[in-house]
Order: C-alpha cells, then structure tokens, then sequence
C-alpha cells in the first residue's frame, strides 16, 4: 500500500461497503442453512431457479448470467444430473450446445425453495419501502454495471 493512500477503513464509503458484503454473505449463509433440508445450496438453487424462468438456457448462457466460469459449471451441473433434477439435451440445430431442462423433480424441489426465498425476502425486507428497495436495487445493479464494464476492459469477462 502506498504510504501516502489511508487504509481502506479510512475510506468515508467503506461502512456501505463492509454493510453490504456482510448483509449478502449473511443472506447466502441463512438461506443455505433454510434450503439444508431439501439437499441443495445456494448455487444448485440459482442453476434451478434459472432453469425454471428459461428452460432450455445453454450452459454457456446460464454461465455467463450467473458470473460463474465454466469450471464452476462442470462441477455443479453433474451433482444436479445424477440427483435427477436437471438433464440436458443436445441443442436440434448445433450439437455443440446442451440445453439444460429442469425434471419434475427438479420444478417440484425448485418451488419450495422459491417459497423458502420468498419467505427470507419478505422477512429481510419488510422494513423497508417499496422506494427503498427499488432505490437500493438501482444502485446495486449500478455497482454490478462498473465491474462488469471493468471486468470487460481488463478482458476477464470469460467467467
């Protein structure tokens, strides 16, 4: 660290900063421990959850929609498969791609979740105003924007 540079506590904005990393790893960590009972976590849920809004995503899209890289993909993709809660299917026009379906298995585990998300989003936001949480969404989505720009200009945008 340059002697001339304050640490980063120092910094007028690292409270938000530390607030808002804290609040999503609490989030996660809640919400894995609520989803314990149906044998999946967080990452399987956003695979599942995924699925369920546009079945028949590619890997490659659902990677890239995720922010995860392939590795991660091959890895979570199998567990999901041999569980028989996904399966994937050639694509009919390039054999290249699969194209990933939730089973019914799959939709019937991925509705619960979605309750027990439900449940945590309610609970976790009910102090605040629609506005509010529009407002704070705006500016999360803002934050994602400049890294993702800053992940393009410093080409690691393949994850």
């Amino acid at each position: 660290m340059n002697k001339k540079q304050a640490p980063p506590w120092d910094h007028p904005r690292f409270r938000t900063w530390i607030a808002v990393a804290r609040a999503c790893q609490l989030m996660q960590l809640t919400l894995a421990r609520n989803i314990a009972h149906l044998d999946i976590k967080p990452p399987h849920l956003d695979i599942m959850l995924n699925l369920y809004r546009r079945e028949g995503i590619s890997q490659q899209e659902l990677a890239r929609k995720l922010l995860v890289g392939r590795s991660n993909m091959s890895m979570l993709l199998p567990q999901l498969e041999k569980r028989g809660l996904i399966e994937r299917r050639g694509d009919r026009q390039d054999k290249r791609v699969l194209r990933l379906f939730l089973t019914d298995d799959g939709k019937a585990i991925t509705e619960q979740a979605m309750e027990i998300q439900t449940g945590l989003i309610d609970l976790v936001m009910a102090g605040a105003s629609e506005e509010r949480c529009n407002d704070v969404a705006d500016h999360m989505e803002s934050i994602v924007a400049t890294l993702l720009a800053q992940d393009v200009k410093d080409g690691t945008e393949d994850r």
